[in-house]
């Protein structure tokens, strides 16, 4: 719906910050492939990564990246009335290849970094030949879509509204829960302060 987009630049940076997964929709051998996978960005690119032969990260050619945060069901007087309290980016462009490993890295260390804060100073970083096994697409961040919907219901000024039937808002919440160490993990290896601070918050 139109009333629900955005302009805003900043707009678009809060619905990437608030996601973990988008969709990549992409035309593989003249077949539409819509691809789910993690993302990391900056202030001008998408970055997805995955296999080297993956067929779906493509280069050169037209991509969609869709990523959509659920913030509740708005459940109206009327079935014709439901809808979803949402935040969506769509971000069209052609994705570049990253074959510069310093840039490559970056990249990755902005994918890591987008779904577990910490991460890329705590573990292992990749080796020459694990970045030489991966693909790195930039997926610029020049023409995106972005769309919000809040509140509640839209018939409570209508007709339905005199009957008696409850409306209004279901909000969901995702959280994090509490870490589950690897059955093999050592028990000397403690939990990190930057996993465990994530322990009970909220995602997006």
């Amino acid at each position: 719906m139109k009333e629900n987009g955005r302009t805003e630049r900043e707009a678009l940076f809060d619905v990437l910050a608030a996601g973990i997964v988008c969709h990549l929709g992409v035309i593989v051998d003249g077949h539409p492939m819509v691809v789910p996978t993690v993302y990391g960005f900056d202030r001008e690119h998408l970055y997805v990564h995955g296999s080297v032969a993956s067929r779906s990260l493509t280069a050169g050619t037209l991509a969609c990246a869709t990523i959509t945060v659920v913030d509740g069901l708005v459940l109206a007087r009327s079935v014709f009335e439901h809808g979803v309290n949402y935040r969506c980016a769509m971000i069209y462009g052609v994705p570049r290849p990253v074959v510069d490993d310093q840039e490559k890295l970056a990249g990755l260390r902005l994918l890591t970094e987008h779904v577990t804060p910490g991460q890329w100073e705590y573990a292992r970083q990749p080796s020459r030949k694990e970045l030489a096994a991966t693909t790195l697409l930039a997926l610029p961040l020049a023409e995106a879509s972005v769309k919000i919907r809040t509140g509640p219901p839209d018939d409570g000024d209508g007709p339905d509204a005199a009957l008696e039937v409850w409306a209004g808002e279901l909000p969901l919440a995702t959280g994090w829960q509490h870490p589950v160490p690897d059955p093999v993990l050592p028990p000397s290896v403690p939990l990190p302060a930057h996993i465990a601070a994530r322990a009970g918050t909220r995602l997006g």
